[in-house]
């Protein structure tokens, strides 16, 4: 009996090498699909490009984006994504709106988004955080309101977005609050990117922002 529990601990310890060599490929960049990748490195805002006149920078590693106009104002990602989940976590500093944009494009030189949807992020209660807002139809989709105080105001939220072409999930403090097919989509390709709603209040920050990329062109 202890020779053969021996003989299965050898080949186990023979067959662990290949078994991790096979998930991991060396001498090529990694594929879609196979590992979650940082937007945002903690130190500076390398990969993102500001969009508008509100000030943008990294502090205390997050991202912190403050309103210093009365305009709308945007941190938006230098590359576009097509399919996707995005994970991240954001903290309001004040009351104004936010929201993260996906499949964004932006008239060049202004503020004014040509297309885009918006997962909703706003602090206070019944505003439908996690809601679908864009594309030049406004509302589109909001949570039940069941789900309307799953968010904290004033701690830190984990929110996790899967876009799959025209389906739409949100995720936001480990509960699943909106799950939508939207039967008339008009984006399907853009950057990603962080709002500040237009009249001065907007104070947020966000953190750990990762990416898995399903995108093919």
């Amino acid at each position: 009996m202890i020779k053969l529990v021996s003989m299965r601990i050898f080949i186990l310890t023979l067959a662990l090498p290949a078994l991790f060599l096979g998930q991991t490929p060396r001498g090529r960049a990694p594929l879609p699909n196979e590992q979650w990748v940082s937007l945002f490195n903690g130190k500076d805002l390398t990969g993102w490009a500001p969009v508008g006149k509100e000030d943008w920078k990294v502090d205390d590693g997050t991202i912190h984006g403050v309103g210093v106009t009365s305009a709308y104002g945007y941190l938006q990602t230098e590359k576009e994504f097509k399919d996707f989940w995005l994970s991240l976590r954001f903290k309001f500093e004040g009351n104004g709106n936010s929201g993260v944009f996906v499949h964004s494009k932006f008239k060049e030189g202004s503020v004014d988004i040509q297309q885009g949807m918006q997962f909703e992020v706003d602090r206070t209660p019944n505003h439908h955080t996690g809601g679908l807002y864009g594309d030049g139809r406004q509302w589109i989709a909001w949570p039940s309101a069941e789900y309307e105080y799953v968010l904290r105001p004033t701690d830190w939220n984990d929110m996790l977005l899967k876009v799959d072409g025209n389906h739409f999930v949100c995720i936001l403090n480990g509960i699943q609050i909106l799950d939508f097919t939207d039967p008339n989509p008009k984006s399907f390709d853009g950057t990603i990117a962080l709002q500040l709603h237009a009249g001065g209040g907007g104070n947020m920050r966000f953190k750990d922002l990762n990416i898995r990329d399903f995108s093919h062109r």
